[in-house]
């Protein structure tokens, strides 16, 4: 299951005035704002962060300090990075689940 933009579980109610930045989930390109790391970029626009490796379940990261595994993301070339402690940069391209043939 990929994201579902429109469904979001953080809502922005402050620093609206950062400059936007684009990226991809799943395809998708989105707008984040410069200085959101990874996971906010994600839950401002998403119901999930990633599905759980064992199943389809939702995950949307759980410590938000980077202390546990919970907010593990993979870049569209397969490189995992932690979401929570990640900036979202213009251009980044990122996958809710491990993309196909990369290990």
């Amino acid at each position: 299951m990929t994201a579902r933009p429109g469904r979001a579980i953080f809502r922005r109610v402050d620093e609206t005035r950062r400059e936007a930045v684009d990226f991809v989930l799943d395809g998708m390109r989105l707008t984040a704002l410069r200085g959101d790391t990874v996971l906010v970029a994600v839950l401002t626009q998403s119901g999930r962060l990633r599905s759980s490796e064992f199943g389809d379940a939702p995950r949307a990261g759980f410590c938000l300090i980077g202390a546990c595994q919970d907010c593990w993301m993979h870049a569209e070339d397969g490189r995992r990075l932690r979401a929570c402690t990640t900036p979202v940069e213009d251009g980044m391209h990122l996958c809710t689940r491990r993309p196909q043939g990369r290990s």
